[in-house]
């Protein structure tokens, strides 16, 4: 029988800086969250290329009063993900305050409330490892935005309930002191028989690659290789993850692939162990880094499996699809969003109700940010698809006040928006676009930062199409194409939707991918100003 193939990235959206462990024959998945709400989503797994959304270990972020508005590039940092005396544990940084910890006695929850372990600026990347023995170990690397260094990996002894460390530290592996080394940071610390392993990403998002250090200490002297590297493939910078072990004995390591407005993709390497003791990761015949793979057997779970004896990195037949991101539709039928639905800020319960009919009912909010959906915290977003898609949905207005406005949109550093608005006259169809600062609408990879300037204001990227007396119903459509181009097309009523304006090229945002986005907002005053339903939203491939 012939062994199903997958195609990378097996997560095809943008999961960034993914951690994961296996527990029995399950497999989970942590990302990193930065500033959107509910944080760190937590995914399950049985064969490591089929995923789904579980849940998440944050329903707010702190201080609560703070992450009211959106703290672009702020917040949830890479998080480490472990299974150790029973308890699942995630150790997560806010590069701005410090290390934390939050435990479940299941991976659904209910979490603990998450205590600091370490304050301080700057501190990021952190990884525990229980020892045989019982000692128990923290390493983290460092931001230079915040801590003024960075290249370095520090670890300290904590104790084993992660109360506390017990030292005050120290470096163990200094990036400075390898030639060609530059942003070391992401250490997952392993030990396998008499070594400990630090696997560690090096380079940069955009261009890096992956070390591997091992030493007879945990405090080192360390060896190092680069193990994983971009070669001759079209996947720039395949690093930062974690390695994995089947029951079946095989052997995987998960990494991101940055692709500026689709965030970090997920990747899924065959790995072995050679003889000299090192890993071997991706497409590796010889002594030197390994390249990723384009498409490769499903991993074996059940006993009796290897994968050191399968082709790596063959073509990718027709009948192999690309794997979608994690629940990307939502039929709405309870009125409440989906587990993969996210917001910018700490969202407050007036935000969204159920509709009728069967719907999502989205206020919409009086806010003095509604001419710039950057800095609108109620934005009801998922991740963008890598894949070519066409997003559809059905909106209808109720208000009644001018200004008062609801629409589709894809948000990043730069956004545009197709929707309704509220006018004096009526309500109209409205499609318009506000550039990235400083960026003149086109967007690099890895974010913008805040000195960027400030952000332009939106324009009319067509001419406002008035709807017939009475309707307040649309239909809104956007095809995601090749090179992040977004097409937006809609419909009155319940008409095949027609296309509007011109391309807009999806732009990432700070150190996240862009936003598909559900908006419904009104101008700043007092008492109510009507609402938005949704009552279908689709994502079809292709």
């Amino acid at each position: 029988m012939t062994q199903r193939l997958y195609q990378n990235p097996v997560l095809a959206a943008d999961w960034s800086d993914p951690d994961a462990i296996r527990v029995g024959d399950d497999f989970y998945l942590v990302a990193s969250s930065f500033h959107r709400v509910p944080g760190l989503p937590i995914l399950h797994s049985r064969n490591l290329v089929d995923w789904t959304v579980v849940g998440h270990a944050l329903d707010r972020l702190e201080p609560a009063a703070e992450f009211a508005t959106p703290q672009h590039g702020r917040g949830i940092w890479a998080p480490a993900i472990r299974h150790h005396a029973g308890l699942f544990w995630i150790f997560y940084p806010d590069p701005d305050r410090g290390i934390f910890v939050t435990t479940a006695p299941a991976v659904t929850g209910p979490w603990r409330r998450p205590r600091p372990l370490k304050t301080g600026r700057g501190l990021i990347d952190p990884c525990p490892l229980w020892d045989t023995d019982g000692t128990a170990y923290l390493v983290h690397a460092w931001a230079r935005s915040r801590a003024g260094f960075n290249n370095r990996i520090t670890c300290h002894r904590m104790s084993p309930d992660a109360t506390r460390l017990l030292d005050d530290g120290r470096t163990i592996i200094d990036g400075d002191l390898i030639p060609g080394c530059r942003t070391l940071e992401g250490p997952k610390a392993y030990r396998r028989g008499d070594w400990y392993w630090i696997f560690a990403p090096a380079g940069g998002v955009a261009d890096g690659w992956q070390t591997a250090f091992r030493a007879r200490h945990i405090a080192g002297p360390y060896a190092h290789r680069i193990v994983l590297a971009r070669g001759d493939t079209e996947v720039n910078g395949p690093h930062q993850g974690a390695w994995l072990d089947t029951p079946a004995g095989q052997h995987w390591f998960l990494h991101f692939q940055d692709r500026g407005a689709h965030g970090r993709v997920v990747h899924l390497q065959p790995m072995r162990w050679a003889d000299d003791g090192w890993p071997r990761i991706g497409d590796n015949a010889g002594t030197g880094p390994g390249t990723p793979v384009r498409s490769h057997p499903v991993p074996v779970v059940g006993s009796g499996g290897s994968a050191a004896d399968v082709p790596a990195n063959g073509p990718a037949p027709a009948d192999v699809p690309a794997p979608p991101s994690p629940a990307t539709g939502d039929d709405l039928a309870t009125g409440q969003p989906g587990p993969h639905w996210y917001w910018p800020a700490n969202p407050r319960s007036s935000w969204w109700s159920p509709g009728r009919p069967e719907g999502l009912r989205l206020t919409c909010v009086r806010s003095t940010a509604m001419a710039d959906l950057r800095e609108l915290p109620n934005v009801l977003g998922q991740r963008l698809p890598a894949a070519p898609a066409t997003v559809s949905t059905t909106m209808t207005l109720h208000s009644d006040l001018p200004g008062a406005r609801a629409g589709l949109t894809i948000l990043g550093r730069g956004y545009a928006w197709l929707g309704q608005e509220r006018t004096a006259t009526g309500i109209a169809l409205v499609h318009r676009t506000a550039v990235a600062p400083g960026a003149g609408g086109s967007a690099g990879v890895g974010g913008f930062e805040p000195s960027a300037g400030p952000a332009p204001a939106e324009t009319d990227l067509a001419r406002p199409v008035p709807l017939p007396a009475g309707q307040r119903t649309a239909v809104l459509r956007v095809h995601l194409g090749p090179g992040a181009v977004c097409r937006f097309a809609a419909a009155p009523g319940q008409d095949p939707p027609v296309p509007l304006g011109i391309p807009f090229v999806a732009s990432p945002g700070h150190w996240v991918g862009a936003t598909l986005g559900l908006f419904a907002t009104a101008p700043p005053g007092e008492g109510p100003a009507g609402h938005a339903e949704i009552t279908r939203f689709t994502v079809v491939g292709g």
